[in-house]
């Protein structure tokens, strides 16, 4: 089992509020995001970013080992991940993660590809949390 940490922080509410994004390896530290990163253009991060990565990043993942099992050693695979955030009921909701994937693999059939790429996109850990139930568990201090 591996668990993997990030933190955020976020000083002040609202649209005014002002956040910073952590990560355990320090690959992100202190990265700013808020109301205007999320919403807006200005520079930063957000979830819904952040989400895109991990999902592009798992995907693709998936999609080389699944290749590397079926014999293949050669090649490359890039891609993107649109994740859309939509206004519903009232409150925000991540409505999809759309991926689209340019691949070079010499010497595969396209069923073949096909058939890896969309079992890569059913089975990738982050393809699977997308769908998945959320808990909650906190403290007050």
């Amino acid at each position: 089992m591996t668990t993997r940490t990030a933190t955020a922080r976020y000083s002040g509410f609202g649209k005014e509020g002002k956040g910073a994004i952590s990560t355990q390896s320090g690959v992100l530290t202190d990265q700013f995001y808020g109301f205007n990163t999320r919403f807006e253009d200005e520079p930063g991060t957000n979830p819904e970013e952040l989400i895109a990565a991990a999902h592009a990043g798992c995907f693709t993942m998936a999609l080389s080992f699944a290749l590397a099992r079926a014999g293949y050693s050669e090649g490359t695979l890039e891609t993107k991940a649109a994740v859309k955030l939509e206004q519903k009921d009232g409150g925000f909701v991540i409505t999809r993660s759309d991926l689209t994937l340019e691949a070079s693999v010499p010497g595969i059939d396209a069923d073949a590809f096909a058939d890896l790429a969309e079992e890569a996109k059913k089975n990738c850990p982050v393809s699977k949390l997308l769908n998945a139930e959320v808990s909650l568990a906190h403290k007050l201090n």
